[in-house]
Order: C-alpha cells, then structure tokens, then sequence
C-alpha cells in the first residue's frame, strides 16, 4: 500500500483493519471499555465479530449502529432527522453544524443517515480527546480524521492546510460524506456562532478563489438541537472556575468526565435537521470583497440557517421567561412543562460541587443555555 501524505490523520484504509483489529483485541483497555459498553455480547462472540469485520462500514454496523442506538433508546425521548432539503443521497456533502455532545453528534448523525439508506460520515476529531493509543485505533477505524491541537503557529497552519487539503480530497475524489463542527470545541453557552478560523481552514484546499474552493466541499448547515445537555451543569461550573481563577485550566480528566456524562445522561428528545446546500448563496457573493468580509458573509449565511432550524423545546421558553422574569412566552408551554424543566435545573445545579458555590450565578447560566437557542432562532427567523 503506497504511503500519502495523509497517513497520519486519515481514517484506517479497509486492508488496514485486519492488524489494526488484533491491536485492538489485545488491549485491556479496549476490552474492558467494549465489554461494558455492550455487556449482551461475550467477549469471545465481540472478537470473532470483529476480527470477521472486512470494511470500516461493516464494522459501525456490526458495533457502533447498534450501540449508538442503544445510547439513544436509554438516554434519549426519541432521535430523528429530516434530510428533506437535500434530495440527492448520492452526493458527498460537508455537514457543518453547531457542537452539542463530543462523541454523540456525529456518531447520531451516522446511525440516523444509515436508516436514510445513506453512507456514514467521515467525523473531524480533536486529537486532545484520544487519551489512550486504543481510542486513536477506534475512533480511526469509526471513519475519524484527526484534528491536530496544541500546536505552535507555524505547525498549526501547516496542519491546517494538511486538514483541508484532505477533506478537499475526501469530498472530491473519494464521494464521502463529512461532519465537522462548526467551531473549536462547544459553544459552552450554546450561543452557537461559525468561527471563521473554521471556514479558511476548509478554504485552504482546492483550486480556485476562496469561493471556488468552498463550491468543492458542498457545505450543508446541520442543526443540533438537545432538548436537555447532560453537561449544561459542568459547563456552569467551568464559568465559575473560569471567572473566579483566570488562569484554570481543564484536565484529561475533565475532558473524560465531560465525555462520560454526555454519553450516558439524559438528553430528552434529540433532532438534526438538514439545511439546504449553500452552493447558490456562494455564487451569489461579490468575490471582489475582502477576504475577510466574505469569511464574514459566509459565517452569517452558516449561522442564520442553523438558527433558522432550531427545533426548540419548552425547556427554552420556560428558560427565557425566568431568565426576563416575564410570562412573555408562556404560551409556549404548560404548567407542567415549567415545573419539569424548573425541577430538572435544580437537580442539576445540585450536582455541582464547589467549595464557593455562588448558586445565582449557576443558576444564571444554566438558563442562558436554554435561553440562547430561541433567542437566536427568533432572530433568523
């Protein structure tokens, strides 16, 4: 097999996964977290699944579409996906949407695109979250490409460009389909808004001017919308940190926890729902402008029909409305719907434990969370 220049961050080719898998299969770590993941399947019928695995889709249908699923009928009140606005399935398109849940939106996405009768994604991720060399296998062998973080300036455009250059070839030449988010890391206040650092990333590959280039990835805004975020009260707790120690940091063991209660907390109903492709808005901008006013542009575009395609729950208006201290949007839900969402932020702000819990300030923020998304999606509209 001939070596390319994306070696080192693209997903595992398919004649790859057999030595790939015996790596994995002698790993404890691997074992243990595939055992307790899916504890219905021996160990010995979970190998011999795996090992019997010939492609990377084989293997998520065998392991990942089951497991997502199962993820979902536990800690979700229903997952669903309208993909109407895109009528050709055959298509590669880039999926950029706003970030929820590290492991879940994409792995979602996937399951939701396979029962559409469509390919799985190829997934953008972190390299800061791949803790244990058995996570790196997995998650390349799970369609992932790697985000590398923590770089110097120069070090990071050069990856940068590596990156694009790949999802360029991704899309182009190998017609598969991409998930990236929409920024760096999660909008910890759910004010989700595309970063332009991500946009000239994707502009670095490719031929042509800046517009030229973005045509060639076939950009389609996704909306996420979580009816409850299991993390919302450790993304609380990191303000106060934040505010209170200018310098506090996050730890491996942050990012595990964050990942952990995002897999198995209760998320309520869950849907994604597709944009139309943004090609015919492209072409319709002045390309004489600015770079920098056409990273502008296009982020609005971006922005506008995420917002746009918010599903929004009662949770939200109540959250408004205690948050203006008005009954502005009370229409928009029932007693009993206050009362659950009411209770539901009081359990989480109780899971919160600092040493000086200034709880209105928590409290503060846990509704700005919920707040943000209707505030914005009112003002798309």
């Amino acid at each position: 097999m001939k070596t390319t220049e994306f070696d080192e961050i693209r997903p595992y080719h398919d004649e790859e996964l057999s030595d790939i898998f015996s790596e994995l299969i002698a790993d404890q770590g691997f074992q243990h977290a595939a055992t307790a993941a899916i504890p219905e399947i021996n160990w010995d019928q979970m190998k011999a699944g795996i090992q019997s695995s010939k492609t990377k889709l084989e293997f998520q249908k065998k392991f990942m579409y089951p497991l997502m699923w199962k993820l979902a009928s536990h800690f979700t009140d229903g997952l669903t996906l309208d993909h109407s606005a895109l009528q050709d399935k055959t298509k590669a398109y880039t999926y950029i949407s706003n970030h929820r849940d590290i492991i879940l939106d994409s792995g979602f996405l996937s399951i939701l695109l396979v029962d559409q009768g469509m390919d799985t994604v190829e997934i953008a991720i972190g390299d800061n979250l791949l803790i244990y060399p058995w996570i790196k296998k997995l998650v390349r062998v799970n369609k992932s490409f790697i985000v590398q973080r923590g770089l110097s300036m120069r070090q990071m455009l050069e990856a940068s460009a590596l990156m694009s250059r790949y999802m360029h070839y991704t899309i182009q030449e190998k017609e598969q389909s991409i998930w990236i988010a929409q920024r760096e890391g999660r909008a910890k206040d759910s004010n989700d808004r595309t970063q332009e650092s991500v946009l000239k990333m994707l502009a670095m590959g490719g031929e042509g001017d800046l517009i030229d280039r973005l045509l060639e990835m076939n950009l389609v805004p996704l909306s996420i919308s979580y009816e409850y975020d299991p993390c919302d009260f450790l993304k609380a707790q990191e303000f106060q940190l934040r505010r209170d120690d200018p310098n506090y940091k996050k730890t491996t063991a942050d990012d595990l926890k964050s990942m952990e209660t995002g897999l198995f907390g209760y998320k309520g109903r869950v849907h994604f729902q597709v944009s139309r492709l943004l090609n015919e808005e492209l072409k319709q901008l002045d390309r004489s402008l600015p770079k920098t006013e056409l990273f502008k542009q296009i982020s609005t575009l971006i922005d506008l029909d995420i917002h746009r395609n918010y599903r929004i729950y009662p949770g939200d208006y109540v959250a408004a409305d205690l948050l203006e201290n008005t009954q502005k949007f009370s229409s928009h839900y029932s007693r009993e719907e206050k009362e659950r969402f009411e209770a539901y932020i009081q359990g989480q702000l109780d899971k919160i434990e600092l040493p000086n819990k200034d709880v209105p300030f928590l409290y503060e923020k846990l509704l700005v969370m919920y707040a943000n998304p209707l505030k914005n999606h009112l003002a798309a509209k």
